[in-house]
């Protein structure tokens, strides 16, 4: 076993630094996959290649392994490779020192708070005997064991302790092959055969010191509904601010938390006296002292006009969140929404966002925030029957890895019931801090109170992800090995996510794709048996042949190649003229509500620069990579 498992560098953006050899041609094109038209053949390099200046191995000198290359020749066993798809290119390499990467499918850690941590194995064989084991949970936990002792056994790697948070410090875990596995109780598991893609180490920090926790800092946002009735809700929320305020300012803690407060109401279009949509009435600032929130935040009032409607632009507010607030510098970031009614949907022409609540809960995600969410179950909701509907919304919305969904109800809706609520939550979250800082604070929290099992997994997720970044963790080099996509021992709790690296392009590609089927089943909606007809007429017009889009009678190939065989289930990719008219107006309409939300997160994804990495020494913007969330698939 290599020393130790965690201890390897990953890939950051800028690659290899070795030089193009010289004499090779530029802008070239790369040789196709068997049977595709847009999808490129790539190779990873094994350990021991070697990189020669022609066909017949002149030249030949060490080049990394784990390397992605694109295959622009093939002759006398050899690869003629380049890590562009416009050239340069950059050698021979010998084809049985290489692996075909046919998928762009990548593995990336979730958070290992509330979950064990994941085990790369060395045979297919032993990973899928411990997945269908009556005992995996103990099996799993004896192989972690052991693997920590000196005693590695068939585990290849561990995952590391720390979070290794691909968004932040990129790395590429490839996926082979993904293999289901149905277990006899619970989800069923995908096996996956990955393979390590290291690089230099980076000139990354030196690893934090002991004392890195004290340095830990966390801001709460509260993302207030302002509308009529809501005023004793922020009069209580203001009061809990205060409150915790004056108890930990004069507290060595006071340096490691702040506050911030968003508030939002609805569309101005059709009732301009709400005043404004979002309205940012403080962010955290640890420029300033602690209580600097309270002025700040002392003049917040709820609309003295009505909405248009019971449900609010909730999203709005937490897209105001999401852009407003320097998240980068807190650790601990944590957002709370309160309100009494559901949130608009993408669909809805009074939506200024146009998000859906999975689209609203990706982006949260890449900048690692834990969105909670208090519902006040007020008897105006229950009479507007918007209670069962909100619900649905927010659980989905406050999906937090292992500690599921951060959602809150509060029973009767009254500002009596709801003041312990937002107390409990924010005191709970401060308390946690405290203790990660090792900073205690006398008084914080009621002799014998409970924790939270909710907030201490997200406290524990925000330590994890803090360190990860502090002392720059790295993926392990794993070289060839199996793993899961889900906890052995919990298989509800997810070790991996399975991603695809689309570049720039292919994601524009597939939006133009999608932006196609929107345009062509809005003008259908009054004529749906047209639907297919002007598909054909739209994609025929930028096809390279024409005549192929004919004869495709589902969807799922107009899409785009690199999402072909992908272990997920897309809501349009098997859709005919038959279905689609089968379905009626209503599904089609969600289905195209769907699309129109993929499109505004797509939007979301291109406008973040800090989103997109370069592999090797590629300055082209389009062939700039970002690793797609399946979840975030059409």
């Amino acid at each position: 076993m290599r020393k130790p498992f965690w201890l390897i560098a990953c890939l950051l953006a800028g690659g290899m630094s070795q030089t193009v050899p010289h004499g090779f041609a530029a802008d070239l094109t790369p040789l196709l996959q068997p049977g595709k038209h847009s999808l490129y053949q790539r190779i990873i390099t094994r350990p021991g290649a070697m990189v020669a200046t022609d066909a017949k191995g002149t030249g030949a000198k060490p080049v990394d392994g784990f390397e992605v290359f694109y295959v622009f020749s093939r002759e006398n066993g050899r690869v003629l490779v380049g890590r562009g798809m416009a050239g340069p290119t950059f050698g021979w390499i010998e084809e049985s020192h290489t692996i075909a990467w046919s998928h762009a499918m990548i593995a990336a850690f979730t958070n290992p708070a509330g979950r064990s941590r994941a085990l790369f194995l060395d045979t297919a064989e032993h990973e899928q005997a411990m997945l269908t084991a009556n005992d995996s949970a103990q099996q799993a936990d004896h192989l972690l064991s052991s693997a920590l002792s000196g005693k590695p056994g068939s585990v290849v790697a561990l995952e590391p302790e720390n979070y290794v948070d691909i968004t932040k410090n990129f790395y590429l875990l490839p996926i082979l092959e993904a293999t289901t596995i149905d277990r006899e109780s619970g989800p069923s598991v995908h096996m996956l055969h990955v393979i390590s893609a290291p690089s230099v180490p980076s000139e990354g920090r030196p690893p934090a010191s002991p004392e890195a926790l004290r340095k830990f800092r966390a801001a709460l946002v509260f993302v207030i509904d302002t509308t009529a009735s809501m005023q004793p809700y922020i009069d209580q929320t203001r009061a809990a601010i205060g409150d915790i305020v004056h108890t930990v300012q004069n507290t060595a803690v006071s340096q490691n938390f702040r506050f911030g407060l968003i508030a939002y109401r609805d569309s101005l279009a059709d009732t301009p006296g709400l005043e404004y949509t979002t309205k940012v009435y403080a962010t955290p600032d640890l420029a300033q002292p602690i209580d600097a929130v309270l002025p700040a935040i002392a003049g917040v009032r709820d609309a003295q006009v009505s909405s248009s409607s019971f449900d609010e632009d909730a999203v709005a507010g937490v897209r105001a969140a999401i852009d407003n607030i320097k998240w980068d510098q807190f650790g601990g970031r944590y957002m709370v929404l309160i309100t009494d009614a559901g949130a608009r949907g993408s669909e809805d022409p009074h939506s200024v966002t146009h998000l859906g609540i999975e689209e609203a809960r990706q982006l949260a995600a890449t900048k690692g925030i834990a969105l909670f969410v208090v519902h006040l179950l007020t008897p105006a909701g229950d009479a507007a029957h918007d209670h069962a509907h909100a619900a649905s919304q927010y659980r989905a919305l406050s999906k937090f890895g292992t500690a599921g969904s951060l959602y809150y109800p509060v029973a009767g809706g009254s500002p009596e019931a709801f003041r312990p609520v937002v107390q409990s939550l924010s005191t709970s979250l401060l308390q946690q801090v405290a203790d990660t800082t090792g900073r205690p604070v006398a008084g914080l929290t009621p002799e014998g109170m409970k924790v939270d099992p909710k907030t201490a997994v997200v406290s524990q997720a925000m330590r994890l992800a803090y360190l990860g970044r502090e002392q720059n963790t790295a993926a392990p080099d794993v070289v060839e090995s199996y793993t899961a996509d889900r906890d052995p021992a919990d298989a509800l709790h997810k070790a991996l996510d399975i991603r695809v690296l689309l570049t720039r392009n292919q994601l524009s590609d597939l939006a133009a794709s999608l932006k196609n089927i929107l345009d062509a089943g809005i003008a259908g909606r009054t004529t749906p048996e047209t639907f297919f007809t002007q598909l054909q007429s739209a994609f025929a017009a930028t096809a390279r042949n024409p005549s192929e889009i004919r004869h495709i009678d589902k969807l799922g190939p107009l899409l785009g190649e690199y999402l072909d065989g992908l272990p997920y289930k897309s809501d349009i990719a098997s859709i005919t003229q038959d279905s689609w008219l089968a379905m009626g107006a209503i599904a089609q309409r969600t289905i195209l509500n769907n699309i129109e939300s993929r499109l505004r997160l797509y939007e979301e994804y291109e406008a973040r620069p800090d989103l997109w990495v370069h592999l090797g020494h590629s300055e082209d913007q389009g062939e700039a990579v970002y690793p797609v969330p399946l979840e975030a698939l059409p």
